[in-house]
């Protein structure tokens, strides 16, 4: 039996700045971000940046002798006439450990499926994130943390990210660890409020943060 040769697809532009990146107009993933348009196609964001990628833990099965065992998708079921259907939800983060991160998610009749799907939410929501040296108790002028104080919210759940000195390291819980450090950040100071079992809202809520942290750079520039 012959292999089957994989024919990689040739993205063709629709938007006016999928063109503009496709003839080498833009090359550069946060020119892009601070442009007028948005971005509607994730090729776009693969032109210009690779992206590293995190799985969050939102699924979970009750494990051996009680607890729950984290698993990377949430599976839901719907009754119909012929019977039960299923599918999953996954959730995912994007970031190239400097300038930009970007959280998605999406349903999918199986795991791997619902993954790519969030990968490809992710990039059409990527953020430019904001850093500086805002710990009154480092002051060493480089961009390590954040510039100020921020809080953001999803459902139930606040997470507040606060400045940290060098050296402290991202003091936060696995999920918002992993949002951190795929946008760039050494040391951070994090409190998060609520139901923050509830894994995506607490990722969205940590990600709600940084937004603001451009929106606040934004009015004061």
């Amino acid at each position: 039996m012959a292999e089957q040769e994989e024919v990689e697809e040739i993205w063709t532009p629709k938007t006016k700045l999928g063109k503009k990146v496709a003839r080498g107009e833009v090359t550069d993933i946060r020119e892009a971000l601070r442009s007028n348009e948005k971005i509607m196609e994730p090729e776009l964001i693969d032109e210009l940046v690779d992206l590293d990628e995190e799985v969050v833990l939102i699924g979970g099965t009750p494990g051996k002798g009680g607890g729950k065992r984290r698993t990377v998708s949430q599976r839901t079921a719907r009754m119909h006439k012929s019977g039960a259907r299923y599918s999953s939800k996954a959730m995912t983060i994007l970031g190239d450990h400097n300038s930009v991160v970007g959280v998605g998610t999406a349903h999918a009749n199986d795991t791997r499926a619902a993954i790519e799907s969030a990968n490809r939410d992710s990039k059409l929501n990527l953020i430019e994130i904001q850093k500086g040296c805002g710990s009154w108790e480092c002051a060493c002028g480089t961009d390590h943390t954040v510039p100020f104080e921020v809080t953001g919210k999803a459902g139930s759940v606040t997470v507040t990210l606060k400045p940290a000195p060098k050296g402290i390291g991202l003091a936060a819980g696995e999920e918002i660890t992993k949002l951190l450090e795929l946008a760039g950040y050494k040391d951070v100071w994090v409190q998060a409020r609520g139901q923050t079992r509830t894994r995506e809202n607490l990722v969205k809520a940590g990600f709600n943060a940084l937004e603001k942290l451009n929106e606040m750079k934004m009015r004061s520039e």
